[in-house]
């Protein structure tokens, strides 16, 4: 009898050491942590994003840097220069007209960014919308290239062209100040001016280049 009762005892016990073990692996397993939802390109990387930004918007993006950047530069140059041109024809009425040439300087700043605007708006081509996906097709990779192109010819041509026209504008007031002073300096002067402007042309020539290779593919079906 004791010994029917000590293995019933003993059933007993490696029962509830099993109830124990299975309660422990519940519990392990509540612990582990859910299987991570795969999440695509665009939510993980910066990249993507910029690639899934439409190449439309990166190429107007560009004309508006082209076109407002340079308006910047020449509008600064003129303040610079009109300034000191009034300033300095109180005291030296006669420099008044001969140092508006300053002024046409600092406007053929903005004048290339004009042309280097209608530029680009003539190489975009319609097409039907773009939509970003993981795998282009071919007027689609195109198109983007040609978006990413166009963008850095706003940037190249609109930085050039807004220091031209503040060292154009910097240039020519101290002109104007050195002619009311001594008439002799205006020639000199004039020649810093010169190739202080060409520094604006540097940049519309590069831009003319860059904007070749910037083709977009005509794709309406």
């Amino acid at each position: 009898e004791e010994k029917h009762h000590e293995e019933k005892h003993h059933e007993e016990k490696h029962h509830e050491e099993e109830k124990e073990h299975h309660r422990a692996s519940s519990a392990i397993e509540s612990k582990k942590e859910p299987k991570a939802v795969e999440r695509s390109c665009v939510e993980t990387s910066y990249l993507c994003v910029f690639e899934a930004i439409s190449p439309y918007m990166w190429s107007y993006m560009g004309i508006a840097l082209a076109l407002g950047v340079s308006v910047i530069g020449a509008a600064w140059g003129i303040f610079l220069t009109g300034s000191s041109i009034v300033g300095g024809g109180i005291k030296a009425p006669r420099i008044s007209s001969k140092n508006l040439v300053s002024i046409i300087f600092c406007e053929a700043v903005a004048i290339y960014g004009v042309i280097m605007a209608i530029i680009m708006a003539n190489k975009i081509e319609g097409s039907i919308e773009f939509t970003y996906s993981a795998t282009l097709t071919s007027w689609q990779a195109q198109s983007m290239v040609a978006g990413w192109c166009m963008f850095c010819v706003g940037l190249s041509v609109g930085f050039s062209n807004l220091f031209c026209g503040i060292c154009v504008g910097v240039s020519g007031s101290g002109c104007a100040l050195a002619d009311a002073q001594r008439p002799e300096m205006f020639v000199k002067m004039l020649i810093v001016e010169i190739f202080g402007s060409a520094l604006g042309l540097f940049g519309v020539i590069v831009g003319i280049i860059q904007a070749n290779g910037a083709t977009f593919p005509k794709h309406l079906a």
